[in-house]
């Protein structure tokens, strides 16, 4: 599956997009305990460390607003990684 950041998640994560193999079943809460694992750089300055944005942000599965995290995803799954967004 893919896993696409924006905003400030792509600022902790170093980059845009990454891609994880997870076994079948897996649901959007293991993703994401995946992604938060995963070592990183140190982010750049003012930037919170990614799991914390994860603990903050919205997520889209598909381009459609997922909710339960225990939704189950499949290997051509695209989740998108929303953190919160200032002004209007």
């Amino acid at each position: 599956m893919l896993v696409r950041y924006f905003a400030a998640a792509r600022a902790a994560a170093g980059f845009e997009e990454e891609k994880f193999d997870l076994p079948g079943g897996a649901t959007v809460a293991d993703l994401l305990e995946a992604v938060a694992a995963m070592e990183r750089p140190e982010p750049p300055s003012g930037t919170p460390p990614l799991p914390r944005i994860l603990s903050r942000s919205s997520f889209l599965l598909n381009e459609v607003a997922v909710r339960d995290q225990a939704t189950v995803l499949g290997p051509d799954d695209v989740v998108d990684v929303l953190p919160p967004f200032a002004g209007g």
